[in-house]
């Protein structure tokens, strides 16, 4: 959620249904050959020594006030629970990204470390309740909007943290690195990155029965506004055409709160051009509201990634994506890999189907998913030279490989297993129903 826009802008034209879905075609999707590739790492906040304390707003505040006084080359932001969020420039190769985003954390967590807090690698706050730290509009707009389907927007908003992997759209051409099939593969590889990298199973102090409670969250939180389009040729036009049909999430005031229509969907809006006719700028920010797990943005963001433990947790997931969909051969394999998991969708959209409900609920225990992933994990590490890797990312790959995939486990496993105080070799699926 880091492309939040604060403030309102005055309306100017109004906006045709042919006009937006134009528009939608031409931003979203800006095709030619894979040159780069970014990352967003987003983290929890919390206090160094005692990680279940909660840390109150008022240092919250003078820690990201010290934040802002560091050089940074990403982007940093904070979420409306005071998650943080790096976000790196476009790089040209792999090892670039991570050695900007690497530099940027030491000097964040600096930072943080003398003011008694530490960033924490976990896809869903473990311990408190979801709270508020952000007080805007857009917030209170969204806390309203999301309020109407359940908690779980409360939940997504302020305890949640992921690894966002942000990717070329591809050639306009068919073909392994073609924008058709980058499009597919991110939606059935997708449930593959679900399942080997879920680290949220707790909420409340407790077990949920999901190995990737962030996933679960939002699925809950509806389709229209984190559901994916339903996949066909076109990709294009599904999106152009998922952008109208979804809710609005607010209508923008340049004073006082923000309408919240209920049942209105962009479309709609253009039609009725009530309570005022939507703009471009109106269609800029709609499309900020849709969290699906694989959006465009003029390149590919892959949202579906549960945030990773330890300092350097988040360039595994990072280097194995890259690997499958920047080298044309890991690519070809991946595809075939994937191809026998189409049938679990049932041709519904992600996440809201079968494949990716199992892939968060269950991970790795899932035989098939398991399988595919040794598959996709053997031949990233076999692309990761080809792409330049460093040999400490492909030992962390190849770690990560070794204890997880091949066993059937992902980091949500060792959480569980600390919090029954076992190893969890034989008892690791007491909490997966």
């Amino acid at each position: 959620m880091s492309d939040s826009i604060r403030g309102c802008t005055r309306p100017r034209t109004s906006m045709s249904e042919a006009e937006v879905e134009a528009l939608v075609r031409g931003i979203c999707f800006k095709t030619g050959p894979p040159r780069r590739l970014g990352v967003e790492v987003e983290w929890l906040v919390h206090e160094l020594r005692a990680p279940q304390l909660p840390v109150t707003p008022e240092r919250l505040d003078a820690a990201y006030a010290a934040l802002r006084t560091v050089p940074l080359r990403s982007a940093l932001t904070v979420e409306p629970g005071g998650q943080l969020e790096l976000s790196s420039p476009p790089a040209a190769s792999l090892t670039e990204v991570i050695g900007t985003v690497s530099a940027d954390l030491d000097a964040v967590r600096a930072v943080l470390r003398d003011d008694g807090l530490a960033l924490v690698g976990l896809g869903h706050d473990p311990w408190h309740e979801p709270r508020r730290f952000l007080r805007d509009p857009r917030y209170d707009a969204m806390e309203a909007c999301l309020d109407r389907t359940g908690p779980a927007g409360r939940s997504m908003m302020c305890a949640s943290a992921s690894v966002q992997v942000c990717l070329d759209a591809g050639h306009e051409e068919p073909g392994p690195l073609g924008l058709v099939r980058r499009w597919w593969l991110a939606h059935h590889l997708g449930a593959v990155l679900v399942a080997a990298f879920a680290n949220s199973p707790l909420a409340g102090h407790r077990p949920t029965g999901w190995l990737s409670t962030r996933q679960l969250i939002w699925t809950r939180i509806g389709a229209g506004r984190a559901g994916g389009p339903r996949l066909d040729t076109d990709p294009r036009g599904a999106w152009a055409r998922h952008v109208l049909d979804s809710p609005v999430m607010c209508v923008r005031r340049d004073g006082g709160p923000w309408d919240v229509p209920e049942g209105l969907t962009f479309r709609d809006w253009i039609r009725t051009g009530a309570p005022r006719p939507p703009t471009r700028e109106d269609l800029d920010y709609h499309v900020t509201t849709l969290f699906p797990p694989v959006r465009p943005r003029g390149h590919l963001e892959l949202r579906m990634i549960d945030a990773q433990p330890g300092d350097d947790g988040w360039i595994v997931p990072l280097a194995v994506t890259a690997a499958l969909f920047d080298d044309p051969e890991a690519t070809e394999t991946a595809y075939r890999a994937v191809k026998p998991l189409v049938e679990r969708t049932l041709g519904l959209p992600a996440p809201h189907n079968p494949l990716w409900l199992d892939a968060a609920r269950g991970g790795l225990a899932d035989a098939e998913l398991r399988e595919v992933a040794v598959t996709c994990f053997t031949t990233a590490l076999e692309a990761l030279p080809r792409l330049g890797a460093a040999p400490e990312v492909v030992e962390a790959v190849t770690a990560h490989l070794d204890r997880y995939v091949v066993l059937g486990r992902c980091p949500a496993d060792d959480l569980l297993d600390r919090q029954r105080g076992t190893d969890g070799r034989a008892q690791g699926k007491d909490f997966r129903s």
